[in-house]
């Protein structure tokens, strides 16, 4: 467990890292990193597998986790700073994995050309044997699927672009 902070621990910051490390062990997370309003920034590090997914009641933005063990830049701002005329991103509510389709097998929600309207299924998120279905909340075009099936998403990151109108 490692704090990167140049100023000394409370006991605030003690009881949180202990509330963080029991969060960690209940859901199976090996990695949470939390950076502060106030620029101090706590990592905290497991033994075992990258974890899949972070329940979204747990995943404020501060909490979520970075990928790959290395401490580099999340993925979710380096794709959001796509260039704004490929349209709007539809984006991932929550850390899971993403499913296109209703099922293995059967077509996919949508795909690039298709209509949707803000009560179109996008697709799914599973989160904890949760199957959720993501809403496209936008009337337009589907210009670009950005996810593929089985893929971990993080929160925030775009899923789809949409031409709107």
């Amino acid at each position: 467990m490692a704090k990167d902070s140049g100023s000394g621990s409370s006991p605030y910051e003690l009881d949180r890292i202990r509330e963080l490390v029991a969060m960690m062990e209940k859901h199976g997370l090996t990695t949470v990193d939390l950076q502060g309003g106030d620029g101090t920034r706590i990592r905290l590090r497991r033994g075992g597998e990258q974890a899949a997914f972070v329940p979204q009641m747990m995943m404020p933005q501060a909490f979520a986790p970075q990928p790959g063990a290395a401490p580099a830049a999340p993925a979710a701002p380096a794709a959001a700073a796509a260039p704004v005329d490929e349209g709007l991103a539809i984006k991932s509510p929550t850390v899971g994995t993403y499913y296109g389709s209703p099922s293995p097998g059967e077509e996919p929600f949508v795909k690039v050309g298709s209509k949707v309207t803000a009560a179109t299924t996008v697709c799914i998120i599973e989160a904890m044997k949760v199957f959720n279905q993501i809403p496209a909340e936008v009337e337009g075009t589907i210009t670009e699927v950005l996810a593929k099936n089985g893929d971990t998403v993080e929160f925030g990151q775009p899923l789809f672009r949409v031409k709107i109108g």
